[in-house]
């Protein structure tokens, strides 16, 4: 598969704007690294122009492209970037798209790392452009990599909320998402965005409520790669649910 089928074929309204200039400058220092002339993705001008041209709707490239830049802004949160973190990154997106894919996308990753990102503008088109399922997503990705090293660090703890706040999402789905990487006497709870304090018929109407959220089906339109994101978060959804009935003794 050629850089020209992976980004051409797959990505729509996030080759405008800010992540449009960062994907560009990316894709111009591999272009400048090859010794074969120009890159078939910029050999017909217009398929070029074609695919430039914005989408309103969010597609597998669109959300690939976006999860590059934000894991790129979370990894370097601390200062510094820990190979645990690089090889987690690669490992979810062998296991998403493929090995072929995920190197492609990989070295585009590594340009995009040397680049310092304006997050606010990025997140902001991201926000614009993505549906709320989509967003959801991708913080929960975020997540992941945070956690890839053992740990979270308060620093990447704080990127990351920076992050949800400029994509649009609420408190609680952050915090609902967050709990799912934390082991603590409240997480279950937090996962269904509750109080403790909840009645069994108010964690049932939280649990029908966030299983709807969480629906793998909310991100059918980006193919089946990020569905197994999906139906992980409904996985812990419905974990969270189960430790809550076994701890307060209902069904």
């Amino acid at each position: 598969m050629s850089y020209s089928k992976w980004i051409g074929g797959a990505i729509g309204w996030s080759f405008g704007g800010p992540i449009g200039a960062i994907i560009g400058v990316a894709l111009g220092s591999l272009i400048d690294s090859m010794s074969e002339g120009i890159h078939p993705f910029f050999s017909d001008k217009e398929a070029f122009d074609k695919r430039q041209r914005p989408q309103t709707r969010t597609q597998s490239g669109d959300f690939e492209v976006s999860l590059l830049i934000l894991a790129s802004s979370v990894i370097k949160a601390n200062g510094k970037l820990d190979q645990r973190e690089l090889d987690f990154v690669r490992q979810q997106f062998v296991g998403m798209y493929g090995k072929e894919r995920a190197n492609h996308a990989f070295k585009l990753f590594k340009n995009i790392n040397k680049q310092q990102i304006e997050l606010r503008p990025v997140c902001l088109q991201i926000r614009q452009m993505m549906e709320h399922a989509s967003r959801l997503q991708l913080l929960h990705f975020l997540f992941g990599i945070a956690k890839a090293d053992g740990a979270v660090t308060q620093d990447e703890v704080n990127q990351i909320f920076k992050i949800s706040g400029y994509l649009g999402i609420s408190e609680r789905d952050y915090e609902s998402i967050k709990a799912m990487f934390y082991n603590d006497s409240n997480a279950a709870y937090k996962v269904l965005e509750i109080d403790k304090s909840a009645t069994v018929d108010e964690i049932k109407k939280a649990y029908r409520k966030m299983a709807k959220k969480y629906h793998p089906d909310k991100v059918i339109h980006l193919g089946p790669a990020h569905q197994k994101g999906a139906e992980e978060k409904f996985r812990q959804v419905q974990a969270a649910y189960e430790q809550i009935q076994k701890e307060r003794g209902f069904k």
